[in-house]
């Protein structure tokens, strides 16, 4: 694919990088001649240094023969109009970034397919969603749902004597007599290796386990992973960055309790001016004794959205030590999630992660809707709509020839989520839920076209 990405920030070049590593021909837009410079030097992409929205700059980056614009720089108003232009020029598929969430929210008022604009993203609003789906999901260090939760993705560590520990996926699979869940991949402690379960695999203690599930298998998994389902009402934002006005906007009106602490004044005053439900405190959350004053032993959940990632860190094991029940971190580099489970910290987000899971399903072949990436796993999850013309539609699962580094997770059907087996059978219209190693994602894309 051709594919042009203006702005070469943190999502930007984080984009650029990983689909560089694919082969895909990339081209950079950005005005600023020091990040077009580093990107150059780093990955294999053509770089172009101008204004986005200029129209010879546009001509120059062959636009007329792309497949995808991406507008990822930090003028809302810059992708905008660069996705408007871009469309007009003969681009196939334009992504817009922007920071106005009621461009989101009014989609179905405001038609911007019409206008141009095939996607509007939102990494700040898309950390936000993170948030809440785990709170919502409080054992688990990570989720994600398909089709407004007809089918849920859960990750957890295995802890020891939990049910599951020593016995194999159909051992464990018999404990219940319907089953209500499926392994999709899993990492073993101390390795950086991706497992994708068979029948015969083992779950040993610490194992970081993914499972696609329907919604009676999430109590299911409670209790086979010996996890307990915690209540969160009480939740203590630190940093009034957009990730956290919209995270407590979210949880407000979900009748959580939010606490949001911002250093600087007037910040704190428009998010309490905006957020009347929320007690918003100004003062610095390094500091211990306000926490403590504030009580933080009384919190259930405690998330730090400053935009400091080791300042978020921190304050996450400081919370930990309070025995707060879920802790969430916002960091930006993407290596600490390798360390994210053995310091203690329950879950790691990051915004560049997010966004580029968005905007991959326009990359991959075959009609994908969905598409997410596993923290710290070198997996990927998508869910294809079947059509008429793919090489699945009618057969048995176990007729199918599917790679060794891939699963089916699971089946959308008529809005209801399937953890299907072997002799369930492919249909015109399901939503299959798929996860494998990089090396196989050609070969699914394959059979879904």
């Amino acid at each position: 694919m051709r594919i042009i990405i203006a702005g070469a920030g943190e999502v930007g070049f984080h984009l650029a990088k990983l689909l560089s590593y694919e082969s895909q021909n990339i081209t950079l837009i950005d005005s600023n001649k020091e990040s077009l410079t580093y990107a150059d030097s780093h990955l294999d992409i053509k770089v172009l240094k101008g204004d986005a929205t200029s129209i010879s700059v546009l001509s120059d980056a062959k636009v007329e023969s792309s497949d995808l614009v991406i507008g990822v720089t930090s003028s809302e108003t810059t992708n905008i109009t660069l996705c408007l232009l871009a469309k007009q020029m003969g681009c196939k598929k334009t992504i817009a970034r922007i920071s106005n969430i009621e461009f989101i929210d009014n989609k179905e008022l405001i038609k911007f397919s019409e206008m141009g604009i095939d996607e509007l993203i939102s990494p700040e609003e898309l950390a936000a969603t993170e948030i809440q789906l785990l709170l919502n999901k409080s054992a688990f260090f990570d989720t994600y749902e398909f089709e407004e939760g007809a089918l849920i993705m859960v990750g957890v560590v295995l802890p020891k004597g939990a049910p599951f520990i020593g016995k194999t996926v159909k051992e464990a699979a018999h404990i219940f007599p319907e089953l209500h869940f499926m392994p999709i991949a899993m990492q073993r402690l101390g390795t950086q290796y991706t497992l994708m379960p068979r029948g015969d695999t083992v779950f040993k203690d610490n194992d970081q386990v993914y499972f696609v599930t329907d919604k009676k298998g999430v109590d299911e998994l409670y209790k086979l992973t010996g996890k307990k389902k915690e209540e969160i009402k009480n939740v203590m934002i630190l940093g009034g960055s957009k990730v956290g006005f919209n995270a407590a906007r979210d949880l407000c009106s979900k009748k959580f309790n939010v606490k949001l602490i911002e250093k600087n004044k007037e910040k704190a005053f428009e998010i309490s001016d905006s957020l009347p439900n929320a007690l918003v405190i100004n003062g610095d959350g390094r500091n211990v004794e306000l926490l403590e004053e504030e009580s933080l032993d009384s919190m259930d959940a405690f998330i730090a959205v400053t935009g400091n990632s080791e300042t978020n860190i921190m304050s996450c094991l400081m919370a930990r030590s309070k025995n707060i029940k879920k802790t969430i971190a916002l960091v930006e580099n993407m290596d600490y999630f390798q360390l994210s489970h053995s310091i203690g910290i329950d879950t790691l987000i990051n915004k560049k992660l997010l966004a580029a899971n968005n905007i991959f399903r326009y990359i991959r072949r075959g009609a994908v809707v969905a598409l997410t990436r596993l923290n710290n796993l070198n997996a990927e999850i998508l869910e294809f709509e079947v059509k008429a013309t793919s090489r699945v539609n009618g057969k048995a699962i176990r007729e199918i020839e599917f790679p060794r580094s891939a699963i089916i997770g699971g089946i959308v059907r008529g809005g209801v989520g399937n953890i299907a087996l072997g002799d369930f059978r492919i249909r015109e219209g399901d939503r299959v839920v798929v996860c494998c190693l990089p090396d196989s994602i050609s070969k699914i894309e394959r059979l879904f076209i």
